[in-house]
């Protein structure tokens, strides 16, 4: 019979409404309200965006510096930059290109300040360029030098017979060409039930895997849950399953060369989403010259268990 295990860290209150722990992304499903902010979250949510984002702000806070400038020194007057053209717009572009000579110290010479207070002013944006550069290395350095998991995991669970056992079963790869040196998995379920004064509670077990560790994994990896005598899930149907407010959570760690370190990631599955009587395809196979191919397309592809 399977016993329940103290809290994860997620908390036992619940409800009958209530959304899975762990996004898809393996973020935690949280909304934080009256959090006070500080500079340093700044930090820590550009190495963390995708690289697009990271671009994107990266690309808008040039501009808008730039723009802020140029219009100081068209409201200043154009003419101690060079001869004003007699045209808003084109003052303030030849003011924007000024700008971005002046922070990026390209200093092209076709344009200079003139008098005291539009070199100090340009001496304060070429100030402001400098830091901003030394902000955007620190960044990348952050973003390159970051330890994190590369892991993969199937969009989804399957429930089939393995061994003669009613299995719950996801699989997982390396996105990168490296390999995963002594991946190891751990599983959680946690299940939403109502209590008897009609309140829901968290309750919370560890899944026996049929193995929670290998030694390396080059390919693919399929993670199998018995439904066994020792499983919470022993004692409802294969329809009952996917009625349960359910989810599986999962924390996968190995040691990442790269890094020189273990890494972690954490991702999820609800039992709302899993697949009936299907199977995953193969998703390597060896070619005619004996090379091992690893499709990375066929992670999520399953077929029905009578299909041929």
């Amino acid at each position: 019979m399977a016993k329940k295990i103290k809290d994860p860290g997620i908390g036992k209150s619940s409800n009958k409404y209530a959304k899975r722990f762990i996004n898809p992304d393996g973020s935690f499903n949280i909304k934080h309200i009256n959090r006070p902010s500080s500079l340093s979250e700044s930090y820590n949510y550009l190495i963390g965006i995708s690289w697009t984002k990271f671009f994107l702000w990266v690309v808008l806070g040039y501009t808008l510096i730039n723009v802020l400038f140029a219009m100081i020194y068209t409201f200043l007057g154009i003419s101690n930059i060079t001869e004003s053209t007699g045209s808003v717009l084109k003052d303030f572009l030849n003011a924007f290109f000024f700008s971005a000579q002046t922070i990026t110290t390209v200093g092209y010479g076709a344009m200079a300040p003139k008098g005291l207070v539009f070199g100090i002013i340009s001496s304060f944006e070429a100030l402001v360029g400098l830091l901003s550069f030394s902000f955007i290395t620190g960044l990348l350095y952050g973003r390159f030098s970051r330890p994190r998991a590369n892991i993969r995991f199937s969009s989804s669970m399957v429930f089939r017979k393995h061994n003669g056992v009613d299995c719950i079963m996801f699989r997982l790869m390396s996105r990168s060409a490296n390999v995963m040196i002594r991946p190891k998995i751990e599983a959680t379920l946690s299940l939403s039930l109502e209590s008897k004064n009609k309140k829901y509670i968290n309750n919370f077990y560890n899944l026996k895997l049929e193995r929670n560790s290998i030694t390396y994994l080059p390919t693919t990896w399929t993670i199998v849950h018995p439904i066994d005598e020792l499983s919470p899930l022993k004692e409802f149907s294969k329809e009952q399953l996917q009625k349960l407010n359910g989810e599986i959570l999962i924390l996968a760690s190995y040691y990442d060369e790269s890094f020189a370190q273990e890494v972690h990631q954490v991702h999820s599955y609800v039992l709302k989403n899993l697949k009936q009587d299907q199977s995953f395809i193969p998703a390597f196979y060896h070619d005619e010259e004996g090379y091992i191919i690893l499709d990375h397309s066929n992670l999520d592809k399953t077929l029905p268990n009578n299909s041929t």
